[in-house]
């Protein structure tokens, strides 16, 4: 055997690519992950502040109706802190659901990095 013979070196080399396409593939994946929980939890919020802000509805509904929708969608312990408040934007009354969630890092498991808020403008018949 010679030190120039490239005899097995397809499978070492096999070996060091395979770990780090692993590695790639989970780190896209996990970011997808990230930004899915994002775009979850914000629109959720959203939808939460349109609900609360309906003629005859009050914030409660709309942290209620927030909750349930990311509950449904994500799990329970994203759901957790959820708030609602109101206040005046160029005139309008506006109501503001906002709502504070994990950050996946790894997996679903992450600290509580994310907050996310949805305003709407209140309906009033007058």
């Amino acid at each position: 055997m010679r030190l120039t013979d490239e005899r097995g070196s397809a499978v070492a080399e096999f070996a060091m690519v395979a770990g780090l396409l692993v590695v790639l593939v989970l780190s896209v994946m996990q970011l997808s992950l990230a930004l899915h929980v994002r775009a979850t939890v914000a629109d959720a919020a959203a939808e939460g502040a349109r609900h609360a802000s309906l003629l005859g509805s009050d914030a409660a509904a709309g942290v209620e109706r927030t909750r349930e929708l990311i509950t449904t969608a994500i799990g329970p312990g994203y759901a957790e802190r959820v708030s609602a408040s109101s206040a005046v934007v160029a005139g309008l009354e506006t109501i503001e659901i906002r709502v504070a969630a994990p950050l996946p890092m790894l997996g679903l498991v992450g600290p509580v990095a994310l907050e996310v808020a949805g305003h709407a403008p209140v309906e009033s018949l007058g």
